[in-house]
């Protein structure tokens, strides 16, 4: 039995996520159908990361165990070749040890949220970016990110379906910039909370538009409460960028 990494990259706009779910596609199950008709083998991939429907990937790392013999280019290109015309693409394959593991060898995580911020909606990023038509102020928005960075409990920016043992989390960083027409908010942390990202950026976004203050992103984390959330931002905006290991 041999464990290999993979690097993914996928458009999650035609998936429920990357886990299997019953009611719908996912990255996941779309990668394990493509290898059972390779190999024959009913093997399972664990990520760094569940990403929600509609969330992409820029570089999902993952594992899988494989009992019949392959190489690394074979392994790829097959993959590749077996998912099609789905949006995933295996970028990377390495051979790992045994008790090498995707999520629990992970000490790092990176997302990447974009912004469309400008009168016109998108037509070559439909459906990956957050379009918003009003000006946003990425300064305030800057202003109100760094209430957020450290450690914290992130109560008011955790999903109620969140499945983590505890909400206090440690944001490494949390860093709004301005790219022409696009605001990236970029967020790093050992580990997030269910919509953790999503939920600071819809908040920061509030900010921007000048429906919030700066203080109120203080306030609403100090409050520990989901009800004092001003919005999630939707999920087509959110990439996961990378996994980090020692």
């Amino acid at each position: 039995m041999t464990r290999w990494r993979l690097i993914v990259e996928y458009d999650g706009g035609p998936f429920m996520g990357w886990q299997r779910q019953d009611h719908g596609p996912s990255v996941q199950q779309t990668l394990e159908e493509a290898l059972r008709r390779m190999t024959g083998e009913q093997a399972v991939f664990t990520a760094a990361g569940r990403t929600d429907a509609g969330v992409h990937a820029l570089a999902m790392s993952s594992h899988v165990d494989i009992g019949c013999e392959l190489t690394r280019h074979r392994l790829r290109e097959g993959l590749n070749a077996l998912v099609r015309p789905s949006p995933i693409s295996v970028l990377e394959v390495t051979q790992v040890a045994d008790d090498w593991h995707a999520r629990f060898s992970c000490v790092g995580r990176r997302y990447l949220y974009r912004i469309l911020n400008r009168r016109a909606p998108p037509a070559l990023d439909a459906g990956r970016v957050w379009h918003i038509a009003v000006p946003l102020d990425a300064e305030t928005m800057r202003e109100g990110a760094a209430h957020l960075v450290g450690r914290h409990d992130f109560t008011t920016f955790r999903s109620a379906q969140c499945q983590s043992d505890s909400p206090v989390k440690t944001l490494d960083r949390l860093e709004v910039s301005r790219i022409g027409e696009e605001i990236h908010v970029a967020a790093a942390a050992r580990s997030f909370l269910h919509h953790q990202v999503r939920s600071m950026v819809g908040c920061l976004a509030m900010v921007g538009r000048g429906q919030w203050q700066v203080d109120d992103i203080r306030r609403a984390l100090d409050a520990r409460d989901r009800a004092a959330l001003g919005f999630n931002a939707p999920p087509h905006g959110l990439y996961f960028v990378e996994a980090i290991y020692p």
